[in-house]
């Protein structure tokens, strides 16, 4: 992230860094910088739990968070067996 006053805010959380790759991809289509935090330990399959946190500028917390909960709205109301991902 390029360097700005203020301090990062973990905004979220996920298991998996494909999944943080999204949320802060959607992020960044609306304007907001954010980067994924944890991903090699995330990724670790051991006995040691970890989670991929998503970071944004204290400054932009709170649009993060409605750009968030949008993003989710939308990503329900995807009928997923009406899309066709490619199979057979």
């Amino acid at each position: 992230m390029s360097s700005k006053t203020g301090h990062l805010k973990a905004l979220t959380s996920t298991p998996n860094e494909s999944q943080a790759a999204v949320i802060v991809s959607a992020l960044k289509d609306r304007g907001i910088e954010a980067v994924a935090e944890g991903g090699l330990m995330a990724s670790f399959r051991g006995e040691t739990f970890s989670e991929v946190k998503i970071m944004v500028w204290e400054k932009d917390l709170e649009a993060a968070r409605a750009a968030l909960a949008e993003y989710k709205d939308v990503m329900s109301e995807i009928d997923w067996d009406q899309v066709d991902v490619g199979e057979g």
